[in-house]
Parts: structure tokens; sequence; C-alpha cells
């Protein structure tokens, strides 16, 4: 890729941040859009629609900036909860990384890079037609003296990161320890999930639930709540609420005034069928209840925290497939459908799970592929050679090389995390917070092999797998390939990064569906639902980013600028929309972040590997041996991290839970709170929620009489 062809893209990326970054300070003054850019503020009240009309809603300004900027870690941590604040964390321990890797790379490396001729000799009198090749690490002359900066570099950022990572891996299991302290009871520390309960004949779920942990469990064991299966109920409730939404858009509609008649027969049909949906509500409610509606699951609660970590980490039965325990999600975060599923099921659904996404994975080469070969101009006119005459014109090839290819990828990547997250929900986890956790773990995964390794190895299924099957010369072949495709990657981290995060202020999606919808409903500020921020798409974006940073920090420091760009955005744009935009639906305190270490650390490895073939292929051998030790020592900090932070993450230690509970000692609200146990975990269908009875607005009149 030519330096024009960067910076065409450079310049069309640039333009769309400033288009959304002006739309976006425009539109959000605009009542008819709170729901889209403050439905946060909008639901607490801090905001309202009702709002008169003046010229500065059509002017753009930028105090959102300020707000963003000025709200503190611990605002956030009050209003977001600790995930939002390990989330802007990853954001600013990546601009910590990146700003000391980009003073080594920009001021050291890329001068070193530039100064080398075994590709070309730079041409300053025409750089916009120079190659971005000469400022990466393949322009050094072989046997190269000036070679061993970079080796210099990579110790340095290695150390540097991994002294990072210890500082922000201590910090947040800190603030993790903090954060519980400071929280009230909550039924989720009191209580465990049993599965796969052993019932004998003639007795219920219930009585053997309460005879097992009363035998065994005599002085801690509390209450427990046995889960019923309710398809047919949440059905009858899905159409009820459909129902209820058709009677209140009814009664709203101004455009059905002239035909008062019809709107009346129409009010007194659909209040009718609510009626007698409700009544069958009713009696399948009272069908549920029944035991044979029971499914061997239940929630147990116990009157001490300690007690419950106690019963979760023993094993129950000398049959270890019986009474499997399981810590119980916070009561809004717990996944329902997949209670019903028994032990084989979900093992054969974890292998079905794996197996669908390595088949998602050697799809997803097909655009890929296609998308090597828009950036190969002599690739793509034997593809197509009726557009030979197009891509001659310079600003035509500039953008099919520059911009058109990572545009594609961008566009088929969306795709990836609703996948993964529909696959995570089918594993049998019982929480959307796991299914989540899940999901980021396989969209990042996905979104390295896919993006970085098959653009590296871009070639057919059977070559990478030669690749991986010849491990002895995967250093080797990263050392030839990966520099070959830094031209590739700064322009991804242009367009995916800068007009990715654009889009996130922009909200596109929930624009143009709130436009759309807006001519067939009449809202109000209580009839829409808060977004809550999906952290597996969002998180694994970043760590790809800093992937490529770690990777090419001295193959092409070229990088660093871009990303350095992309994360002060993202700063600024995260904070905003947690601010405005986006409310937590439940809490895992962090546990999202032992993620972000592992990723960090795969990306050293990675790098070091990377290090090991360039020195190889540059023929300076004691280089390579040198760099040897680098992968070792930093997966012995890993083990060590593990082993010193990581069962913070998991569980929390005897130490903390004993200390909570005594504090509890002399809440005089405790009681109370044990008594709330008993109910916390019902089935939302099985609460009776009756639209037809409690809604005076269905009895009010059509048309009310003018006031005088």
């Amino acid at each position: 890729m030519l330096v024009s062809a960067l910076l065409t893209s450079v310049g069309i990326n640039s333009g769309l941040c400033v288009l959304f970054f002006t739309l976006y300070s425009i539109l959000r003054k605009q009542p008819s859009n709170y729901e889209v850019y403050v439905p946060r503020l909008l639901a607490k009240g801090s905001s309202n629609r009702r709002r008169r009309f003046n010229l500065e809603m059509l002017i753009p300004s930028a105090g959102w900036v300020s707000r963003a900027w000025k709200h503190s870690e611990e605002d956030l941590l009050e209003s977001s909860g600790l995930d939002a604040v390990v989330f802007m964390r990853v954001i600013t321990f990546s601009l910590k990384v990146f700003l000391f890797a980009g003073i080594i790379g920009i001021f050291v490396i890329l001068p070193v890079n530039a100064g080398g001729t075994e590709i070309y000799e730079i041409d300053f009198a025409d750089l916009p037609n120079n190659s971005l090749d000469v400022f990466t690490i393949s322009n050094v002359n072989r046997r190269s003296h000036r070679l061993w900066v970079h080796f210099g570099a990579v110790y340095l950022v290695t150390i540097f990161v991994c002294y990072l990572l210890y500082s922000e891996y201590k910090y947040i299991c800190v603030k993790r320890m903090d954060y519980f302290y400071s929280s009230k009871p909550q039924p989720h520390q009191f209580t465990v999930l049993v599965r796969s309960i052993p019932v004998s004949a003639g007795i219920t779920v219930g009585d053997t639930v309460e005879n097992f942990f009363k035998e065994f469990h005599p002085t801690t064991y509390l209450s427990h709540t046995v889960i019923h299966q309710t398809s047919n109920l949440c059905r009858l409730m899905d159409y009820a609420k459909k129902l209820y939404g058709r009677l209140i858009h009814l009664q709203s509609d101004s455009n059905q005034e002239k035909n008062q008649q019809r709107k009346v027969d129409l009010v007194d049909h659909y209040g009718k069928r609510l009626e007698n949906v409700e009544e069958n509500l009713r009696l399948e409610r009272s069908e549920v209840s029944l035991a044979r509606h029971e499914l061997q699951a239940a929630f147990v609660s116990f009157k001490s925290r300690y007690g419950a970590a106690i019963a979760f980490h023993m094993q129950q039965s000398t049959n270890p497939t019986d009474w499997l325990l399981e810590q119980a999600p916070e009561p809004n975060d717990v996944y329902w459908p997949f209670f019903s599923a028994s032990f084989m099921r979900r093992w054969i659904s974890k292998i079905v799970v794996v197996v669908a996404c390595i088949l998602l994975t050697i799809l997803f080469l097909i655009p890929v592929l296609v998308v090597q070969g828009l950036t190969n101009l002599n690739q793509l006119e034997i593809w197509f050679p009726f557009l030979k005459s197009i891509l001659t014109i310079k600003f035509v090839s500039q953008v099919v090389t520059g911009y058109l290819p990572n545009l594609i990828l961008l566009v088929f990547l969306k795709i990836v995390p609703p996948v993964m997250e529909f696959l995570s929900s089918i594993q049998g986890y019982i929480s959307h917070s796991d299914i989540q956790k899940s999901a980021c773990n396989k969209v990042l995964w996905f979104m390295i092999w896919n993006i970085f390794f098959a653009t590296v190895f871009s070639g057919s299924v059977l070559y990478q797998l030669n690749i991986v099957l010849d491990p002895k010369n995967i250093p080797a072949r990263l050392g030839v390939a990966v520099p070959a495709q830094a031209s590739f990657f700064i322009a991804y981290v242009v367009t995916s990064g800068w007009t990715g995060i654009s889009s996130e202020l922009f909200q596109i999606f929930p624009l143009i569906c709130s436009l759309i919808s807006k001519p067939f409903t009449k809202s109000k500020d209580d009839d829409f639902e808060v977004p809550a921020i999906h952290y597996h798409s969002e998180l694994p974006r970043i760590l790809l980013f800093g992937l490529l940073g770690i990777t090419y920090f001295f193959l092409a420091p070229l990088i660093l600028p871009f990303l350095l760009i992309y994360l002060c955005l993202a700063y600024i744009i995260y904070r905003n929309q947690f601010i405005n935009v986006y409310e937590p639906k439940y809490e895992t305190a962090g546990k999202f972040w032992p993620i972000v270490h592992n990723s960090m650390i795969f990306s050293l490895v990675l790098m070091h590997a990377i290090a090991v073939g360039i020195f190889t292929i540059k023929k300076l051998s004691t280089a390579s041996t040198l760099i040897f030790p680098l992968p070792v020592l930093t997966l012995l900090f890993n083990e060590y991290c593990r082993k010193r932070f990581l069962p913070n993450f998991i569980a929390y230690p005897a130490e903390v839970l004993i200390k909570k509970d005594r504090e509890d000692q002399d809440d005089a609200t405790i009681a109370e709170f044990f008594d709330s146990l008993a109910i916390a975990y019902r089935h939302p269908a099985l609460l009776a929620v009756h639209h037809s009875g409690t809604g005076d607005s269905l009895n009010r009149p059509l048309l009310s009489s003018p006031e005088i």
C-alpha cells in the first residue's frame, strides 16, 4: 500500500468522524432523540422532552466532552458499577502502554526503519508515492546493528507491560474487595443453585431439597425456591403484553379520532381478549405450581455468606453428577431457559458449540480472502478484468486498496458478537453475565484468528493448518508474514477504530430504528428500556487493537499514532455513553479483567515469537537467542498472577465473607432481608401482573372533554 492510499483512508475516516461528531452534538439536543442519546437521564427524570426551541439546538457544541472528562472514577463506580470502571481502565491501561511504546516507536524505531535500504530507499521528494513498507522493519538491512534497537525496545515494552499488568490486577483486586465490603446484603451472596437433584418416587423436589440441606447443613440452611417449567406461561405473558401494548397504542392514536366508533370497537375487542388471556394466565400459574411441573433444580439460600460458600465448594454426594452446586447470579441476571437441561444435555451442547465455532471460523475465511484480494490491485485485475480501466484512476485505486477492504471486513464482523452470544446461551450458563463473559472470550479469539492470523497467513485453510501443524517454523513464517501486512492493519485501525468508535457515539442503528418506529408508536418517557453496554462486542475490539499495537510497535511503529487517537476518542466517548446511555443490568464485580490480562499475555508472547522470526531472517542469530528467555519469563509472570490474584476473582475468601457476616449481625434490617430471600429467585412469570385490572387508562374516556 502506498502512503497516498493510507492518507486517502485517513481523510475519509477523519471526515466521517467529524460528520458523526457534528451530527451527534446537534441531534442529542432534539427532544425527539432523547431516547437514543440520553435514555438513562430520561429514565431517571433528569431530562424531559418538554423543551422550548432555541437556536442553540441547531448549533454544534462540545459541552458533552468536558462533562465526560470531569466524570471521576468514583462517580463512574457509583453510577455504573465496577464493570464499567474495569472497562474504562482497560482503555487507560492501553493508553499508558502505547504512549510509552509510541515514544520509543516514533522517535527511535521509525527513523531506523526509514533509514534502511533493504526494500526501498525513501524518497522524501515524492513521499505520497512511497510504499508503507519503507517505514517497517522489513526495510532494515540484514545483519545491521540497527536491529539491536528493536531488540532493546522489545525488552523495554515487555517489562513495562508486565509492570502495568501487575499494578492493574492488584488495583482491581483491591477495588473488588472494597466494592464487596461497601455493598448491602445481596441475594446472590447467600444463595447457590443446585442442579441434578435426585428425586425418589412419591417425593417432591422441594421436599427432597429441604430434607437434604436440613440434614447436612442444619445450622446454615435457610430456605429454597424450586424452579418450575414455565415455557407455556412465558408465551401467555408475552401475548398479554402485546395485547396491552395494542390497547395503549389505540388509546393514544389521534389518527383514529375521525372513526370513533371503530376505535371503541377495537378497544373493546382487545380488552376482552386481554381479560381472557389473563384468566388463562391465572389458571396456568396454578397448574405450574403443581409438583409435576417442578424441575430438578432449585435455588438454596443460607443464613450466612460463609455457609453458602462452604456448600458451594464441597462435593455434596458420592455421585459427583448429583447435587451439582453453582454460585447463584443476581436475581435480575438469571437466564431462565436452560434450567431444564440435564447434565448430559449440557455436556453435549458444549461440544456442539465448539464445532459450531470452528465451522464459523472456517466460513469467515471467505470474506477475509476477498478483503485480501482487494488490497492487491494485480489480484483484483485478474479477478475482475472489466474493472481494469476504472482501477487505473488514482483516487479509485486508493479507495479500493486503502478503505474498501477494511469497510467490508467491518460489516462482516458486525454479525459475529450476536452469533457468539447465541452460541454461549445454549451452553448451559445460568446467567446473562456468564453468557457475556463466554461470548467475550469467543469473539476475542475469533477476531484474533480471523482478523490477525487469517490476514497474515492469507491463503487456503489447508495452508493455515499446515502452519499450526509445523510449530518449529511458526516464528520464521510470522517474521515474514506479519511485517508484510503492516499497511493493512494500519488502515484497519483507522477504518474500524476511528469510524467504529464515532459510530458508537452517533448510535446509527438505534437512531434509524427510532426514526422508523416513531410514526407507529407514541411512547412516553417510561415506555422504553434503557440499553446496557455489550461488553462481549466492545471489549474484544479494544483487546484486538491492543494485540495489533503490541505486535507491530517495533515492526511498523507508524500504527501507534493512529491507535493513540482511537484510544483517546474511546476514552471520551465511552465515558459519555456510561453517563447518558448505558445502564448496568447486572454486576460481575470486575470479572472481565482476567480476560484482559490473558489477552495481553498472549500478545506479548506472540510479539516475542515474531521477534525471534524477524531476527532469524535478518541473520542476527544472537538477538534471536537472547529473545528466548522473554516468553518464558512472561509465562512465569502470568502463572504468578494466576496464583496471586485469580482466586479472588473466582470466589471471595473466607476472611472477607466472615467479616461481612459479622457486620450484618448489627444490621437491623437483616431479618427482613432473610424473609425476602424466599421469593427473590421466583420466576418472573410466577409473579402476578394484571394489565386489564390495574390500568385506569384502559377505562378512561376515549375523547376527553375540553377544559373551559
